[in-house]
């Protein structure tokens, strides 16, 4: 059919509008590939997206836009086949731009024929989704790092309640254990079983502290600590535990400022890093201990509040970790040592009580290269919350206080749901020449306490059912003013301020420390 002038016109009209239309639109670089892969045409989208003028770029082949990988493995050509083979290709990736810097690109590239079937070349749209794929990815990190969040509540949870059952078994088995070595009848080999016993469960209290410190349970005591006096203190315990083919570099600051933490346990800590290096080493080498004050801006890395701290590092020169056990390594019991040789408790446990003190710490390594822990410890204040005087770890062989039994004007009341907790507590205070009485709940114990003058002192649990120690310490300090209160617990979860409780002491105790917390309440009540 023939064309009459007015219809060429108006086609003409037609594609000069197309066109303009397709040269105006600057989100999207819209241009034209010969059957070769050249450019034949360019947008303003295209110049404003990629960066170059229609004459810098017109005739040159569009792999310029891809990264140098992705030419070296052909994927430019691959992709025009694609797109001729199949008739569409639509796929994403980094593109380069003129100046050289990359953006991800969603890229769709279709073959063009004209009006006789005749493949002339392709038609390239490419959008840049940067910020699309950056959100998307953001996005993705913070479900995962609320799902990590949830996991590990969910497992420090678990793992606070089994070391609370686990701190009253052992509690009842080593204050068994401690009465038997008192008697003077025990037999010579018998006194050797036993003790081969509390050795057992001193293991045991040491596996339990680190569950609790994981589940972010463990007790502190926090105080300002000056590192390089602390690290000078246990430099004999490093190099005894490491062995003489590790050596311990400490390198610190004329000045450093005194950090907020648990002294004991931030020696637990030094020494459970400094053990890990040791295990990376097997042929020896050498644990760095570096410290430097450290202010950081909000949003950091580390995850913590802009502020001042200390930055405490643990470097070795070992084998190192991949991506995927460094990943992994702060996990609760993974591990990659052999079966026996280790609890996968060890860099959690380290992470509890940092974060306990108000701290973080990251894990960095290569390998081959060495492996880096970084902890953060805040700056102490003058008035550093939780402040006392240096713990002694429980059921430690200490010398043990003795009481004087015609000094006991009154009984103890023993509150405990635990019945072998309960009784062995009781057997410990009568074995030491005290009245003790037990009481399995709160309100027994609030029932045998309506005889006024009957008890001196009360030690009990925290976590019972119906009423907790705390609860029940509110109670009794309201009607018995005068009796001493010692609150035993392996939680850390205990308001600073709780009413009428002059001492706690920490689960699983022995009689030393059960005696001595007796007396220390004694003293407390009376000085206040």
């Amino acid at each position: 059919m023939d064309m009459t002038k007015d219809n060429i016109d108006e086609l003409r009209r037609s594609h000069e509008q197309f066109r303009l239309l397709v040269q105006g639109v600057a989100d999207y670089a819209i241009y034209m590939l010969d059957p070769e892969g050249n450019v034949s045409s360019w947008n303003s989208g295209a110049e404003r997206i990629k960066g170059y003028l229609p004459d810098e770029i017109i005739g040159s082949h569009y792999s310029a836009f891809y990264t140098p990988e992705d030419v070296a493995r052909r994927e430019p050509w691959d992709n025009l086949r694609a797109a001729f083979d199949v008739g569409r290709l639509e796929t994403e990736g980094w593109r380069v731009r003129k100046d050289g810097s990359r953006f991800w690109a969603h890229v769709v590239l279709d073959r063009i024929e004209d009006e006789s079937g005749t493949f002339i070349g392709f038609a390239k749209v490419t959008r840049d989704v940067t910020e699309k794929r950056n959100a998307a990815i953001a996005l993705e990190q913070a479900r995962e790092a609320l799902f990590q969040s949830q996991k590990l509540e969910a497992v420090g949870q678990l793992t606070g309640g089994v070391a609370h059952d686990f701190n009253n078994l052992l509690m009842a088995i080593h204050g068994n254990l401690e009465l038997l070595t008192q008697r003077d009848d025990l037999p010579p080999r018998a006194q050797t079983l036993v003790g081969n016993a509390l050795s057992g469960v001193r293991r045991g209290v040491a596996l339990v502290q680190r569950m609790l410190a994981f589940a972010r349970r463990q007790q502190l005591h926090l105080s300002a600590v000056d590192l390089p006096e602390l690290v000078h203190g246990m430099a004999d315990l490093m190099r005894t535990s490491l062995g003489p083919s590790i050596v311990v570099e400490a390198s610190f600051p004329l000045s450093l400022p005194p950090v907020l933490a648990d002294a004991n346990q931030l020696e637990l800590c030094l020494l459970n890093l400094g053990v890990n290096a040791r295990d990376a080493m097997p042929d020896g080498g050498t644990v760095r201990l570096s410290a430097r004050p450290d202010r950081l801006a909000d949003g950091n890395d580390a995850g913590l509040p802009g502020g001042d701290y200390v930055r405490l590092s643990v470097a070795d020169d070992g084998e190192g970790m991949d991506e995927a056990t460094v990943a992994r390594a702060m996990e609760p019991f993974f591990t990659t040592k052999g079966v026996g040789k280790g609890t996968g408790l060890g860099l959690s446990m380290v992470h509890g009580i940092v974060q306990q003190c108000g701290g973080a710490m990251r894990l960095s390594s290569k390998r081959p290269g060495g492996t880096t822990v970084d902890v953060w410890l805040p700056f102490a204040t003058t008035a550093a919350p939780h402040a006392d005087e240096r713990h002694v770890p429980p059921l430690q062989q200490a010398a043990v206080p003795t009481a004087d039994p015609t000094a006991v004007t009154a009984s103890v009341l023993v509150v405990d749901d635990d019945p072998l907790v309960l009784a062995t507590t009781v057997e410990m205070l009568c074995y030491a020449g005290f009245e003790a009485i037990g009481a399995s709940s709160g309100h027994q114990a609030l029932t045998l306490l309506q005889e006024p003058g009957r008890f001196s002192s009360m030690v009990t649990d925290q976590a019972m059912p119906g009423m907790t120690g705390v609860e029940l310490a509110a109670r009794v300090v309201e009607r018995h003013p005068d009796i001493h209160i010692v609150l035993a617990s392996g939680y850390a979860e205990l308001p600073d301020d709780a009413p009428g409780i002059h001492v706690r002491l920490q689960k699983p105790y022995g009689r030393g420390e059960l005696l001595d917390a007796l007396r220390r309440a004694g003293t407390a009540r009376l000085s206040g």
